[in-house]
């Protein structure tokens, strides 16, 4: 048993750790909310206090409820398409057949490539409206003027994009989940002549209820914070989201006081949402 002077020299021992993770992050943090109540551009040397200013200009900014609504259809219909994809493909990658070793590492990929590399090949290969892979297809079938998805549909060009890249993350997850699956479960629905649908509703979708609830979790914190397939697509004029809205004030306009504020408003719209998914994985794991 460990006697109070070993606990209070473990307590020292952890002190210096603790405090250089403290410090990583919560100076960055200190630092955005001082700059949030200045009057902070670089295009000007007229600084000083603004006060809740720098907030009220953000939250009045022409963008910010067209991005807000973006970032929150973007986040769902990612949810969406990776939940739904990934579920079926888990279903699809757990039947025994030839090369599935392979076929499941060319599934994951997709997650491990750069979101800028991914957009670029998206952009320039497949998206674009004269070499891309899409208006060859449409050529074929007879358009004389395939889509230009990022001027026509910028957002729906980007959740495509994203969708794409975290299908995989929510396939493997949800392929790890069934490979637990009971086998005697299998066998008793076999044998009272359970059909598909009935086995899946029945017996596979209360089995992947937790893993779906952290994947939701997981993706919704990383997908509050993209940025650059929106930046590199140029999308953001039309398909910008709070994040690029926040790089804009800061590279356009070269405010850094606003630029702060809508980065703390960000950061509080982030852990609200992390807060709430949070404890709707909690009961999901107590249930």
């Amino acid at each position: 048993m460990a006697t109070s002077h070993s606990q209070s020299l473990g307590k020292w021992a952890l002190a210096p750790s603790l405090a250089v993770l403290a410090g990583w992050a919560f100076v960055p943090l200190a630092i955005a909310i001082y700059f949030s109540f200045l009057r902070y551009n670089l295009q000007n040397d007229n600084t000083g206090w603004m006060g809740l200013s720098n907030f009220y200009y953000f939250f009045s900014d022409p963008y910010f409820l067209k991005d807000l609504i973006n970032t929150i259809l973007l986040v769902f219909f990612t949810l969406v398409i990776s939940v739904v994809g990934g579920v079926f493909l888990a279903l699809l990658l757990d039947q025994p057949f030839w090369g599935r070793g392979i076929v499941r590492i060319l599934m994951i990929s997709p997650f491990f490539i750069m979101p800028t590399v991914s957009s670029l090949v998206w952009k320039n290969l497949i998206m674009h409206p004269v070499f891309g892979l899409f208006a060859a297809i449409q050529k074929f079938f007879g358009a004389e003027q395939p889509l230009d998805w990022f001027a026509s549909v910028p957002l729906l060009s980007v959740i495509i994009i994203v969708s794409w890249q975290w299908l995989p993350y929510a396939t493997l997850i949800l392929l790890t989940a069934l490979q637990s699956l009971d086998e005697e479960q299998k066998d008793a629905s076999e044998m009272d002549g359970a059909g598909a649908i009935a086995y899946f509703r029945y017996i596979v979708l209360p089995h992947l209820s937790r893993p779906i609830t952290v994947v939701i979790l997981i993706e919704t914190i990383f997908l509050l914070n993209i940025f650059a397939e929106i930046k590199v697509t140029s999308a953001g004029g039309f398909a910008g989201n709070l994040t690029y809205l926040v790089f804009s004030q800061l590279n356009d306009a070269n405010d850094i006081g606003e630029a702060a504020a809508g980065g703390l408003i960000a950061v509080v719209l982030a852990n609200l949402v992390s807060y709430f998914l949070v404890r709707i994985v909690g009961k999901n794991l107590e249930a």
